[in-house]
């Protein structure tokens, strides 16, 4: 199960253009295309720039709720992805992208408490107006503001089987991207679509536990897990338990997730986590390059 962090697709400082966005998918799509021809592959992405770049050309009456801008990134990206694909691989793999709902508790605390940045960065004038416009709740640094908006745990990939029955005709599926579109069950059996962005790493570990897949691999604009982050004594750690990762803090906003995502999947399927950067995507897996999350790990180690 590989995961691309929706920063390695369009990263902070790169220009939001669709030729901006095409040259980086090709760059993912080179990255991970040694890891199709050697293994069974699901793939998922992240979101974050590009939701919120729609939510800000998405003003005006009328404007789309969050959720079906969420399948329409999912639809946009998994497009890019399988083009750039097939024309990296050898001819007869075989992709599909699937619009891919993800049950979620209407009555999650995260709608009350949103950490999920999405877009680009604003200033705090831009943020203070589009906040009192639109209702839009910002989390500001020295560097600027960007939206945030609820992340609620997934509970349920309504999907599931037709990810199965893709895989088992040996196509590689990209799917739960932008961690899905988050949706929830009425007590009729009746869904609809809520006002949230599900993270992609939470998904990718549920999803990596239910089809017991090996190796859940997070890819993302960061070369490793370090220990302190921004702190004169950050370390970067290449190998640690689910137990040790679960002692130290990381930013909800950041890192968290993706730490939170690999201690769930080792401890429910006793397989691998790797996070890392996209570029060191075979390195990860190969103990390399990034941090590596196992059972095994009776301590932890540094680079």
């Amino acid at each position: 199960m590989i995961a691309l962090g929706g920063n390695a697709l369009l990263r902070q400082d790169d220009p939001l253009t669709a030729e901006q966005q095409k040259a980086n998918v090709t760059a993912a799509a080179e990255a991970i295309a040694p890891l199709i021809r050697a293994h069974e592959v699901v793939l998922a992405h992240g979101n974050g720039p590009q939701v919120g770049l729609l939510a800000m050309q998405n003003t005006g009456d009328g404007g789309y709720p969050l959720d079906v801008l969420d399948a329409e990134s999912e639809g946009m990206i998994g497009y890019l992805l399988e083009q750039a694909l097939a024309n990296v691989l050898p001819a007869g793999y075989r992709f599909a992208t699937l619009l891919t709902q993800v049950e979620v508790d209407p009555d999650d605390p995260a709608f009350d408490n949103p950490t999920k940045p999405i877009g680009s960065t604003v200033s705090e004038e831009e943020a203070r107006r589009l906040s009192d416009s639109r209702g839009w709740r910002f989390h500001c640094a020295p560097d600027g503001c960007r939206r945030v908006v609820p992340s609620p745990k997934p509970q349920n990939i309504i999907d599931l089987p037709s990810i199965e029955l893709l895989m088992s005709r040996g196509t590689v599926v990209i799917c739960a991207g932008g961690g899905g579109i988050p949706t929830v069950c009425d007590e009729n059996g009746k869904l609809s679509g809520v006002e949230a962005v599900i993270d992609k790493d939470r998904v990718s570990a549920l999803l990596a536990t239910q089809l017991a897949a090996d190796v859940l691999l997070m890819l993302t604009d960061v070369d490793a897990v370090y220990r302190d982050w921004n702190k004169p004594q950050a370390r970067r750690i290449r190998r640690v338990s689910p137990n040790a990762l679960r002692e130290w803090f990381f930013e909800a906003g950041s890192m968290g997730p993706k730490v939170q995502a690999a201690i769930e999947f080792v401890e429910a399927t006793g397989g691998v986590a790797g996070i890392g950067a996209l570029k060191d995507a075979q390195a990860i897996l190969d103990g390399e390059a990034g941090t590596l999350v196992t059972r095994e790990s009776s301590e932890t180690v540094y680079w």
